[in-house]
């Protein structure tokens, strides 16, 4: 395998951030160009819904790494740059700044992708002022500002980005109303008795949640007004939030040649389907033999580690290569209430409450399909999930997590 000497990553969020650190780490003392589309130093999104949006952090203390730590890592940086195209045959990517009609050539022997996802949006609310995503800090700084002003608040969808914005508009005093088609919040994640349970717990604090309908439409010439539910309802709204999921940000790939399937499909070392390329975080569709399945995983314990995992890929090529085999794990702040999740979870899946009862929300319950653990949930329960997270790394069997319980 021919040495590298020049390596482009394109995305400058938190999987390419690390990228870069452990390809430095791993002794890599060529050329690195970190190509990022939004303007900022690289920062830590987690706090977005909560902290920074409730005014308790500023966007100054949420930087990956201090900002004089980028001159050791000696990267050529290219901040405010968005990936337009990926030529493999001539190993060259084009990028153009916010403005500009001129794109620039970027040469590489090596590439990380590692360009994140982009919030899904309804359709016609571009018009309309006062509805927000939120995925980036100026994303969050915008519906921050409108905050101060005491809106009605409605947030389109319940996962964790809307069940997070929702719990923090609700303990900034505002009046808050939830729209979520599926029957219960984080059904996906988390299934119907424990969702179920997260719909409890916001409707104890206050908010107005309505569960299995639709929006339709929204209300308001100059500025949203009401949001249109598909029965026939409207709910008053000064400002909306809608939180339906992301879309892998594979745009700039599409004519590059690569397989695209719901993200950058990737081998089980993160490899891509060309040489030298790999891709890592929110973007990549990776095999992970642990639980047999191709996955692309949202959270930021997974960008992480994938991207180190990339970095190793990179420069060792596949004779060195290791599967990347992780155990997913997220969690969320929603009040004062602690979620973390492990494994692959999903709504299907036999659930046994193994300490703790769903009655006083401090509990763990595990997630079993055909005779294996696949995940376990805990509520405020952060030491007893740990147990599970390790069993689910031995790809251990129902049985012995609950005989696992049981000691």
């Amino acid at each position: 395998m021919a040495r590298l000497e020049n390596i482009a990553i394109v995305g400058a969020s938190l999987a390419g951030l690390r990228a870069a650190e452990a390809l430095r780490r791993e002794g890599f003392d060529g050329r690195i160009v970190l190509v990022g589309a939004e303007p900022h130093l690289p920062y830590d999104r987690p706090p977005l819904s909560k902290e920074v949006l409730s005014g308790k952090r500023d966007p100054d203390e949420i930087g990956l790494t201090q900002p004089d730590r980028f001159d050791a890592l000696e990267l050529d940086l290219r901040l405010g740059c968005r990936a337009t195209s990926l030529d493999l045959d001539a190993r060259a990517l084009r990028v153009a700044s916010d403005g500009s009609a001129d794109a620039e050539r970027i040469e590489f022997d090596g590439l990380v992708i590692a360009t994140g996802a982009s919030a899904r949006q309804l359709p016609a609310t571009q018009e309309i002022a006062g509805i927000h995503t939120l995925r980036t800090l100026d994303d969050c700084l915008a519906i921050r500002s409108e905050l101060d002003e005491s809106p009605r608040v409605a947030v389109v969808g319940a996962g964790f980005i809307g069940a997070e914005v929702a719990a923090t508009c609700r303990m900034r005093g505002l009046s808050v109303s939830v729209i979520e088609t599926l029957a219960v919040p984080l059904e996906l994640a988390l299934g119907k008795q424990l969702g179920g349970m997260v719909g409890d717990v916001h409707r104890d604090h206050g908010v107005d949640l309505h569960c299995g309908v639709r929006v339709s439409g929204f209300e308001g010439n100059q500025r949203v007004e009401s949001v249109r539910l598909e029965d026939g309802r409207h709910i008053d709204a000064d400002l909306v939030v809608v939180g339906i999921g992301v879309s892998p940000e594979t745009r700039w790939l599409e004519t590059s040649g690569l397989e695209i399937d719901d993200g950058v499909v990737c081998d089980a070392t993160t490899a891509a389907s060309a040489p030298n390329v790999v891709a890592a975080g929110d973007i990549a569709r990776w095999y992970n033999p642990l639980f047999a399945e191709s996955m692309r995983v949202e959270h930021w314990t997974n960008a992480v580690e994938q991207a180190e995992a990339a970095a190793r890929r990179l420069l060792n090529g596949p004779d060195g290569a290791e599967p990347f085999s992780p155990v997913p794990f997220v969690w969320s702040d929603q009040y004062d209430m602690k979620i973390q999740s492990a494994g692959r979870p999903r709504a299907g899946d036999r659930v046994h409450i193994a300490h703790g009862s769903i009655e006083e929300r401090r509990f763990v319950a595990l997630f079993g399909r055909k005779g294996k653990l696949t995940g376990a949930v805990g509520f405020n329960r952060v030491r007893a999930l740990m147990t599970y997270r390790k069993l689910l790394r031995t790809g251990a069997s129902w049985d012995d997590a609950l005989l696992a319980s049981e000691a």
